[in-house]
């Protein structure tokens, strides 16, 4: 089990630097002028490679964090409250990371209209995330 824990670890602090980073490309990429194409497609092309990796990474984190879950029985039975809270923080960078592959869509179309100040905020979330699913798994609170 501590094998499968610990590639969990790997795999989800992995999988959450590349939501922490792909948002710092979209604030860049919304400050870029319009006549500056090739520092445009410069950067969609980072984002699409980052998006690629980030999401090759997060099949294996969501793997093994089931492996645990269903294979071992971490956090089930009377008494996991947190598990559920913490099923919820993962269902939520989920989205988080579909909704980087939508914006990502609206920059390649050209159609993004979000200033690089929403996208330094939006840069915030999967740190809350992280925070959220580190305290409710350590802490156990419930």
């Amino acid at each position: 089990m501590l094998w499968v824990k610990s590639l969990h670890i790997v795999f989800v602090a992995s999988w959450f630097a590349g939501l922490f980073y792909l948002p710092r490309i979209f604030v860049n990429l919304a400050m870029v002028p319009p006549e500056s194409l090739a520092e445009h497609e410069r950067l969609i092309l980072m984002a699409r490679k980052l998006l690629r990796f980030t999401t090759l990474l997060a099949v294996p984190a969501l793997g093994f964090g089931l492996w645990l879950w269903l294979g071992y029985g971490i956090g089930r039975g009377p008494g996991n409250g947190w598990m559920h809270a913490k099923l919820l923080v993962v269902a939520l960078a989920l989205g988080y990371h579909h909704a980087c592959w939508l914006l990502l869509k609206k920059f390649v179309a050209r159609r993004n209209t979000r200033s690089h100040k929403w996208f330094r905020w939006f840069n915030e979330v999967p740190v809350l995330l992280l925070l959220a699913a580190v305290v409710l798994v350590v802490v156990k609170p419930f």
